[in-house]
């Protein structure tokens, strides 16, 4: 007979694991073509100015992106003084879309999620705004499901909203 045990740590650091790997492929599949990038200059974003409800609605609206205002769930945290690999590997994300989160070490931050209306994919798709003093310092839809997805925001690609 054979006995095997998992502990939690073990089960941590396959979830870690999974998580990285689906960061990556994010990463990867965001290069491609069709996307629009405010890092490359196709767009212009103005990332300050978001002090109110309407305010961050109109920010995800110049997206093309629309959400369930009533869905809204609102946490404030401490930045962490240094980032893991999780937290690394979506700062990339967000450099992708001018946007670098190293500059708010230790520093308190809102995240604000919304549930998204209309984009195209299985599963419920998830607006997050993470706001610091009136400005966007990180944004990206997630798909929460097991093989769901996070996108910076202004990558979204234009063909997947309805």
């Amino acid at each position: 007979m054979f006995i095997y045990s998992v502990r939690a740590s073990t089960v941590r650091i396959v979830g870690l694991f999974l998580l990285v790997a689906v960061l990556v492929t994010v990463i990867a599949l965001s290069g491609e073509g069709g996307v629009v990038s405010a890092a490359s200059g196709a767009v212009e974003v103005d990332y300050s100015g978001i002090k109110s409800a309407e305010d961050r609605l109109e920010f995800m609206r110049g997206f093309g992106i629309q959400v369930d205002e009533g869905s809204v769930e609102e946490a404030a945290f401490r930045m962490p003084e240094s980032f893991d690999r999780v937290i690394s590997g979506y700062n990339e994300l967000q450099k992708k879309q001018g946007l670098d989160l190293s500059k708010y070490h230790n520093k308190k931050v809102t995240r604000y999620t919304y549930r998204v209306t209309n984009y195209k994919c299985e599963g419920e798709v998830y607006a997050n705004l993470f706001i610091y003093r009136g400005k966007v310092v990180a944004c990206d839809l997630t798909n929460a499901d097991a093989g769901g997805f996070v996108i910076p925001m202004t990558l979204v690609e234009r063909g997947n909203l309805k």
